[in-house]
């Protein structure tokens, strides 16, 4: 990627995150109920409608839209997110600390998930149409079509419950309090990636190199380590980058069924406290992750595939 290239990029980034910033405002703007009350209300508080109006005015909530817009943009722009009606504390805090559990389970759930999905979908590529293919594509499609909630569930109900296996509420501290959130991202992943790298794998099959190799007498191993994985490479990385930037977001009905400590649980808990700063801030930053994500794996590109030509 040139630099002309990247600068476009990361115009592109900023003009969207200020198309998300203004939707989300507005949406949360034509939400029902008052901020103020809202706010008072987490804290079990009734105060006088006296002095709701006078925090309403302190808070600007009775400034016109755009203004009320502009204000609470140019205060993002500085990192200040607001304070949480619910907790008190500054958003960019809970944020901050909520992305840290969110991370470490997205990316061992895609390690898990490579290293299931990476080899059977090698072994069902190379034996195409065999029962050993048949029966990978059979249990890909039936991973495919159980939801995520189901599988947590069935894995909460029988290894935590019913064989007291691992620990029912997952912290997020320690490895054992990880296995079953990671499991349950991790299969229906899988069932997708499996799928995705046999067929990545039977193209490079199909390509004249390998015809080429195989002609010249190199044994199959090699042509699959050394040519067609590398080849195989580049498609695999965009998914996983899309795959990544979804799991970051994506994770609330997993962390609320192991009532883990990230940031999906974090949303669930401040929509239903019509905790208006968090869910703001909450948009913004997976928004902003998702599409940083994209732009790293667009300047891979060049280094993983030396095929890939600058383009104007």
């Amino acid at each position: 990627m040139s630099k002309k290239q990247l600068i476009n990029r990361i115009i592109q980034i900023i003009i969207v995150l200020f198309g998300i910033s203004l939707i989300t405002f507005t949406l949360i703007y034509l939400a029902p109920g008052d901020p103020v009350r809202t706010m008072y209300a987490a804290s079990g508080m009734i105060p006088s409608e006296d002095v709701i109006q006078q925090i309403r005015e302190s808070m600007g909530l009775n400034d016109p839209f755009f203004v009320q817009y502009w204000n609470w943009l140019s205060s993002c722009l500085r990192g200040d997110f607001g304070i949480s009606y619910s907790t008190k504390k500054p958003v960019i805090d809970i944020i901050l600390l909520k992305l840290v559990p969110t991370l470490k389970l997205a990316f061992m759930s895609l390690i898990v998930m490579l290293i299931i999905a990476v080899p059977f979908g090698i072994l069902a590529a190379v034996k195409k149409n065999k029962v050993i293919d048949f029966l990978i594509r059979g249990t890909t499609f039936l991973g495919l079509s159980i939801p995520n909630f189901w599988v947590g569930l069935m894995l909460l109900y029988f290894i935590a419950l019913k064989f007291k296996l691992l620990p029912v509420v997952s912290t997020g501290d320690g490895i054992e309090k990880m296995i079953l959130p990671v499991l349950t991202l991790a299969f229906s992943m899988a069932a997708k990636y499996t799928r995705q790298v046999r067929t990545v794998v039977l193209e490079e099959l199909n390509q004249d190199y390998v015809i080429g190799a195989r002609a010249r007498g190199i044994k199959e191993n090699i042509i699959l380590l050394r040519h067609v994985l590398p080849n195989s490479l580049l498609p695999l990385i965009t998914l996983l980058g899309l795959s990544l930037g979804s799991l970051l977001g994506g994770t609330a009905v997993v962390e609320v069924i192991f009532s883990y400590p990230g940031l999906g649980n974090m949303a669930v808990s401040a929509i239903t406290s019509y905790d208006y700063p968090l869910i703001q801030a909450y948009v913004m930053w997976i928004a902003l992750i998702y599409m940083i994500i994209n732009l790293l794996i667009d300047i891979s590109y060049k280094y993983l595939d030396p095929r890939v030509k600058e383009r104007g």
